[in-house]
């Protein structure tokens, strides 16, 4: 195709773009007008506010002076010099390497045995282990059970049964804080996640059982992995993002029961060390770098269980 050809060619597909935007818009605007809303509400809290983080990242900015480009100094001072981010970003990963699967595999099973019950039990038992996930004094309670002193409920046992002959110190000793951070965590885990899988093993069509034992499914097992988990996918997805975003974003755990800074940083996360930075000291192009790397963290742990989840089925 000659150059002449190639340049009429150009107004002419954009003729055909419009006219396919125009025609969708004649087809579904009721649909495009009920989305502007949300749409617009993202834009400017969530889509614009990424990207200045990403531009002040790359900047020196206290929040009273002009931000000060310095480039990749944030990143390198980050990655090179800061060695209590690499003990955050080891601890984020180990805690998110251990809660993200066993919580995600603890919703879907406590989900699938749910809605094998009736209605009554099971939106009884769906708000029995929903409550902790939205419980505002979660945290007291596990404070109780771990205090230091005897009357700690684990000391008070402990003690009880002759395993120990002075109680112990957990959030003052380092060993033990993560151990218990995890715990609490996989407690806490079963929130929107379990929701949606319960939602979605609930619009499950009943009639693709039928056909499936047709076919030649056999048992539960099969049912599980050829229908029902296939036909959930979109839940299946919702859950995977909502679980690696809790388990990557901790902070709220740590400060509340290991205090902040906790012993030799053995409960510091990235997210406190953002909240460090950002909150306490007013560094924000430092801490919109701490916020960029977690945010990739977190694009590319989504991409790699996009992948794993489209095998489902297979």
């Amino acid at each position: 195709m000659s150059k002449e050809q190639t340049a009429a060619a150009k107004p002419k597909k954009k003729k055909l773009e419009a006219m396919k935007w125009s025609n969708a818009w004649k087809l579904h605007k009721e649909k495009y007008l009920m989305i502007l809303p949300f749409a617009l509400i993202f834009i400017c809290f969530t889509a614009i506010p990424v990207l200045v983080s990403i531009v002040l990242s790359f900047t020196n900015f206290n929040m009273l002076q002009t931000p000060d480009f310095i480039g990749l100094g944030n990143y390198i001072n980050l990655i090179v010099f800061d060695d209590i981010f690499l003990i955050a970003m080891k601890n984020t990963m180990l805690f998110a390497l251990v809660t993200g699967p066993i919580s995600y595999l603890m919703c879907f099973v406590f989900a699938w045995l749910i809605n094998e019950l009736p209605p009554i039990p099971r939106a009884l038992l769906t708000l029995v282990f929903y409550a902790p996930s939205i419980s505002g004094n979660a945290f007291v309670i596990w404070k109780l059970l771990f205090s230091s002193d005897m009357y700690g409920y684990i000391n008070a046992w402990l003690l009880n049964i002759g395993i120990i002959d002075s109680p112990i110190l957990w959030f003052e000793t380092a060993e033990y804080i993560m151990p218990i951070l995890i715990i609490v965590q996989l407690w806490l885990s079963l929130g929107v996640s379990f929701l949606s899988f319960i939602a979605g093993l609930q619009s499950v069509d009943k009639t693709m059982y039928e056909a499936g034992a047709i076919d030649g499914i056999k048992n539960r097992w099969q049912e599980l992995w050829y229908i029902t988990l296939p036909a959930m996918k979109p839940q299946l997805m919702f859950g995977a993002v909502m679980q690696i975003t809790s388990s990557l974003s901790v902070a709220s755990i740590s400060t509340e029961l290991a205090g902040f800074p906790s012993v030799d940083y053995a409960g510091h996360t990235i997210l406190t060390h953002l909240n460090d930075y950002g909150s306490t000291r007013y560094e924000m192009g430092y801490a919109s770098a701490i916020a960029t790397v977690m945010f990739f963290i977190m694009i590319f742990a989504n991409i790699i269980v996009q992948k794993l989840l489209r095998r489902v089925g297979e």
